[in-house]
């Protein structure tokens, strides 16, 4: 007897897709009544099996962390599923969309101390550690909660995106074992996961300050349609990365109401709308870099994206976008009001660093486009560390 144990997951292929074969999911058991020798076959019979044999190359999505990929196999089988569906082995997206709230609360903050009368500017502010902290990165209670909204909505984000491309997910390569498009959860189970995601969403934007919370609370819900619209885009526009931009950097508005109410309060509309701008051309850089590692399959279903649309001319254009990401985060800092130098060399720094995604990207090789989509929690570190630098340094003035 020869016993052939095969994966729970199989992948076979079918006009040149990847598709999940949900019938196999035990061991397969071959049975004869004497083991068959080899030898005795003719050069060409062995030749021809072998031919046969093809051993699946596992797909590798590198953008999963392993740290957290390591942490949710602990969990038990059912809640892996959701927690697969939320992306909570990809902690980069939540990462990305946090990164603007914490920009715009820090500026917002910043535009406090500087738009603050001098002699009304206490000692405490400066010597008690909790309230330096408090002037220069922004209120801890709005960046707890900008935290735990962006973990929640950018879960209910992929959920959304998942049940409507289940479809397209099946036949792409990266995608296929997906919760949804390997039917291992319902779409009735998703619906009631998104459900639970939003509710948790809405508790945190109706936990914002309550003198802000009515006009937060609408401008909080307008990004609603953006988030549902998005996954539809690459139907149907080349530039389904532009409307991703002005999703996921929501937050670049959301944090200046949560500080003083109105977008236009201190000048607001001159700081935040620069650094909106600013972010989408930065999300134009790291998800076109993103989707290279789908283009094959995209091309194949009709699907539309930055990658395909830019081609060849990809690369020049990711760096204007870049330069244009830098040149409105530092007209962002100067509507701000920073004077000192040090919030602008880490607005080049960041800059710089897109140039270098943008410059080294190998635009043919899925590792090497992972690392460097990842490596965009570093620029979302850097400015907001110049946030918080340029703010230090108006409350010493």
């Amino acid at each position: 007897m020869i016993t052939i144990i095969t994966p729970s997951r199989i992948l076979s292929r079918r006009g040149g897709f990847v598709t999940k074969n949900r019938n196999v999911f035990a061991n397969i058991q071959a049975f004869s009544s004497k083991p068959k020798d080899d030898s005795s076959s003719s050069p060409k019979e062995n030749n021809f099996k072998h031919a046969n044999i093809r051993k699946e190359e596992p797909v590798i999505d590198n953008v999963i962390s392993s740290s957290t990929a390591s942490y949710l196999k602990s969990l038990p089988p059912d809640v892996q599923l959701y927690a697969q569906l939320a992306r909570l082995d990809k902690p980069i997206g939540t990462m990305l969309l946090l990164w603007p709230c914490l920009w715009s609360t820090a500026m917002a903050s910043g535009a406090s101390i500087i738009n603050t009368p001098v002699e009304n500017i206490s000692l405490d502010m400066i010597s008690s550690t909790t309230t330096t902290f408090s002037s220069v990165a922004g209120d801890p209670k709005l960046l707890a909660l900008f935290a735990t909204g962006s973990f929640l909505m950018r879960g209910a984000g992929c959920c959304i995106n998942d049940m409507w491309d289940c479809k397209f997910d099946k036949k792409v390569e990266r995608t296929a074992t997906r919760p949804l498009a390997s039917g291992a959860l319902s779409y009735k189970q998703a619906t009631a996961f998104l459900g639970l995601q939003l509710t948790g969403g809405l508790g945190v934007l109706l936990s914002f300050p309550r003198e802000h919370l009515e006009y937060c609370f609408w401008l909080g819900s307008a990004s609603l349609l953006l988030v549902a619209a998005y996954p539809l885009m690459k139907r149907y526009t080349n530039w389904p990365q532009l409307v991703l931009g002005m999703t996921f950097n929501w937050g670049a508005l959301m944090g200046w109401a949560a500080t003083h109410g109105t977008l236009d309060a201190l000048d607001g509309l001159s700081v935040v709308l620069p650094l909106y701008g600013g972010s989408i051309a930065w999300t134009l850089v790291y998800d076109t870099l993103y989707a290279h590692q789908d283009k094959k399959d995209d091309a194949k279903l009709g699907l539309k994206s930055t990658a395909l649309y830019f081609g060849e001319n990809t690369k020049p254009i990711l760096c204007g976008f870049s330069a244009l990401a830098a040149g409105n985060w530092l007209l962002a800092g100067y509507n701000v009001g920073y004077t000192d130098p040090y919030f602008y060399i880490g607005c080049s720094v960041a800059g710089s660093h897109l140039f270098w995604q943008v410059l080294s990207a190998d635009l043919n090789n899925p590792k090497n486009l992972a690392e460097r989509f990842k490596s965009n929690s570093t620029v979302g570190a850097i400015m907001f560390v110049s946030c918080m630098v340029g703010n230090y340094g108006a409350l010493l003035q």
